[in-house]
């Protein structure tokens, strides 16, 4: 039945991969092209900067007014960057440290939270992340973040201490340079990045998957069949849930682990 329909050009299509390298609608041709993710990013990049002017602005109005009753808007901006603030980077670098690299962790913090947020927006339907290059982008900033960190504390010696752990016997080094390089300067990158990519994907391809049986089941299908298209929509409704859960986790991971491998290039043990 699902052939038949197919082939009439109204039924059931899986998602695919190709959902993920939309057609270019401006610019084509040229390093500026545009398609739909290209769109949803500089969206979503020029919603987080006019939140960030309202906050920025609310918070100086009331310092201005000396007005102790924050707005429930400036209220809810305290609470979205305390938790940054507090729960990642002084709880992980302590209140020196974590201040000093805090514009970069909260940036990296909303910037994923609004880039995954947009999956489960009707209109967009697609993570900003669910394109490897963004996440790269930020993985490197973490990369190069967390090098700065070490270097600029211990020198040349982070180097050497990272890839020659003090208390190995020498001729041992021999194994355990090699995977320590890869571990700290290789994996590191690799792994956040392609983390949250591979949620974000994962969970799109789900949620078109649930949504597109439903719209078979409920218009396509024929007698007792339609009955399935409930269960499906269910299904999409539970992984939409899912899915925003996922994107406040994935969000608070990769930030997460930025501090964390900042802490671990700050730490004396170099």
């Amino acid at each position: 039945m699902a052939a038949s329909t197919e082939e009439s050009g109204g039924g059931f299509h899986a998602p695919s991969i190709m959902e993920f390298y939309p057609e270019i609608v401006a610019f084509e041709g040229t390093p500026f092209a545009l398609n739909r993710i290209m769109l949803i990013r500089l969206l979503v990049l020029t919603v987080l900067i006019i939140v960030f002017t309202l906050w920025a602005n609310s918070f100086k109005r009331s310092l201005r007014e000396g007005s102790h009753v924050p707005s429930r808007f400036q209220l809810m901006g305290e609470i979205s960057l305390n938790f940054v603030r507090k729960s990642i980077a002084h709880e992980q670098l302590g209140e020196k440290d974590g201040d000093r690299f805090l514009p970069l962790l909260t940036t990296i913090f909303f910037i994923t939270l609004g880039m995954n947020i947009t999956g489960i927006i009707p209109g967009l339907n697609i993570a900003g992340t669910s394109v490897i290059g963004l996440p790269i982008v930020m993985a490197l900033a973490a990369y190069v973040t967390f090098i700065y960190a070490g270097v600029k504390k211990h020198g040349g010696h982070f180097f050497t201490s990272a890839l020659f752990p003090a208390g190995v016997p020498k001729p041992f080094y021999i194994m355990v340079t090699p995977i320590e390089f890869l571990s700290t300067f290789i994996l590191r990158p690799i792994t956040l990045a392609l983390r949250l990519t591979m949620n974000m994907i994962a969970g799109h391809l789900l949620l078109v998957l649930c949504f597109s049986a439903t719209q078979f089941f409920l218009f396509n299908a024929d007698g007792f069949f339609k009955f399935f298209g409930a269960g499906t929509f269910l299904f999409g409704f539970a992984f939409t849930l899912f899915e925003i859960l996922v994107a406040f986790l994935q969000a608070y991971v990769f930030t997460l682990l930025t501090t964390v491998y900042i802490q671990l290039a700050l730490s004396d043990e170099h």
